[in-house]
């Protein structure tokens, strides 16, 4: 099988005039479609947890509008950037997907599912929270000093995605000799501006309004909702808020991690997804 490291970067031409990098791995009737972290492009997912997704079923990694190797521009709200991604499914011709969606990834994958609700079969929200909700309006001072400047920096990236324990810091460590293990054909670096934009997008969907989590009740498709126990990000309390909103949904929080649970427990993780697409419908 061909390893996500290995794949080519590809172009998919939508009708909103974007031109849509991605990467696709895996064969399966119904694809696995990942939408990525703030900043992050398609470059930052963990191979390991890609070939273990891929090793069962089709799975696609995009670049939405404006990021990385994408044309266009990057929104300020979220509400498009589903839009953009519903544009991206079209371009491929997908009738119905899995969607898997990691920190404002998951926020877009909640926009999308009740923007076009016969196009989504089931939901992975990972590292995610309700719009509206209290006390997600802006990141902690200490998130912002380590992931929200406008130079990259390893040493922060750790400090967020990974819990300060030895073992989830070595964790990370391999998570980044994995993601920079390709030398060629890499994705292009999300810019400072669509990083701003991003973050724009964050903001005003923690701006605190109790009535708009009643939205989460339109979902019927089945959920997993995941995160980190110690995600200073967005946290853990959040994964049980969605739970308890989403009819179908169940939760599982991992175990000294953090922001990037996913990739620390990668095979792990893996598997309760697979175990989760699986089950009859």
């Amino acid at each position: 099988m061909t390893t996500y490291s290995s794949l080519p970067n590809k172009l998919a031409s939508a009708v909103n005039g974007v031109n849509y990098a991605y990467r696709d791995a895996g064969e399966g009737p119904v694809p696995l479609v990942l939408l990525q972290h703030f900043r992050g492009n398609l470059d930052n997912w963990d191979p390991a947890l890609i070939d273990a997704l891929a090793s069962t079923r089709r799975v696609v990694a995009f670049d939405n509008a404006g990021v990385g190797g994408s044309t266009g521009t990057t929104p300020h709200v979220i509400e498009q950037m589903a839009h953009d991604a519903i544009a991206f499914l079209t371009a491929l011709e997908l009738r119905q997907a899995d969607i898997l969606g990691f920190s404002i990834g998951s926020f877009v994958a909640q926009e999308i599912t009740l923007i076009r609700p016969d196009l989504i079969r089931r939901l992975i929200l990972a590292s995610s929270a309700p719009r509206g909700a209290a006390g997600m309006h802006g990141w902690a001072p200490e998130v912002i000093g380590a992931v929200g400047r406008p130079e990259t920096n390893p040493q922060g990236y750790l400090e967020v995605f990974f819990a300060r324990s030895p073992s989830s810091q070595q964790a990370g460590r391999d998570v980044l000799r994995r993601t920079n293990a390709r030398t060629e054909d890499r994705d292009k670096a999300t810019t400072w501006a669509t990083r701003q934009a991003q973050y724009d997008a964050v903001c005003a969907w923690g701006i605190p309004d109790h009535s708009l989590l009643q939205r989460l009740s339109g979902i019927s498709q089945p959920v997993f909702v995941a995160n980190g126990d110690s995600d200073p990000m967005i946290l853990p309390h959040y994964s049980y808020l969605i739970a308890g909103l989403i009819p179908r949904a169940t939760v599982k929080i991992y175990p000294d991690s953090a922001h990037g649970f996913l990739f620390q427990h990668h095979a792990e993780f893996a598997a309760d997804v697979e175990a989760f697409l699986a089950k009859p419908d």
